[in-house]
């Protein structure tokens, strides 16, 4: 599979939003505003692109040869924990102003399921490195435009008069789901 095919792949047929449903809680809290959806997906794909990569190395050079497998879920919640921590404290220092529009997105991505589902995908689906870094990079990209997408369809919902019933989080929910079936439209197309 080319590298441009599996990038397409995680970031639209595959969405990890939209698809597997992970990263959720982020997705109906922070989609209220396209800035704050736009500032999160913008982490969260250079986050896991970082932590992917480190855990790539990690799995393939360490755990495997030493036959530590069943220790990568370990390994891997680790590495995103240090490498969040670190990234985040070199912002802080070196790019304030990254920092001032990052604010407190950069520590949630610590407790984000979608930085440990994509490490547990790469191990799963035995992509090269440049495969995990393609998968890794599509995969941040696509929930960035699944979050931008619904951040910008609840920026209209203020002008209509949903179901009362349902409250904010029910629409969302629906919004999501019908989301989800746009994205599985190019399923075919990919193929």
């Amino acid at each position: 599979m080319s590298l441009a095919l599996i990038v397409l792949a995680s970031a639209i047929t595959n969405n990890i939003a939209l698809t597997y449903f992970l990263g959720m809680c982020p997705f109906i809290a922070i989609s209220k505003s396209l800035r704050g959806a736009a500032g999160m997906g913008l982490a969260v794909t250079v986050v896991v692109v970082i932590t992917t990569t480190v855990n790539y190395f990690a799995y393939r050079f360490v755990l495997v040869p030493l036959r530590l497998e069943f220790l990568a879920f370990v390994v891997f919640i680790m590495s995103i924990a240090g490498i969040v921590q670190m990234l985040e404290i070199l912002v802080e220092r070196y790019f304030p102003s990254l920092y001032s529009i990052f604010g407190i997105f950069l520590p949630l991505i610590t407790v984000n399921c979608v930085i440990l589902a994509v490490s547990l995908f790469m191990v799963l689906r035995e992509y090269t490195f440049w495969g995990t870094v393609a998968y890794s990079f599509g995969s941040g990209l696509g929930w960035m435009i699944a979050i931008t997408a619904m951040a910008g369809l609840r920026k209209h919902l203020a002008f209509s008069s949903p179901v009362k019933n349902l409250g904010d989080a029910g629409i969302t929910i629906v919004l999501a789901g019908l989301m989800a079936l746009a994205f599985l439209g190019f399923q075919g197309m990919l193929a």
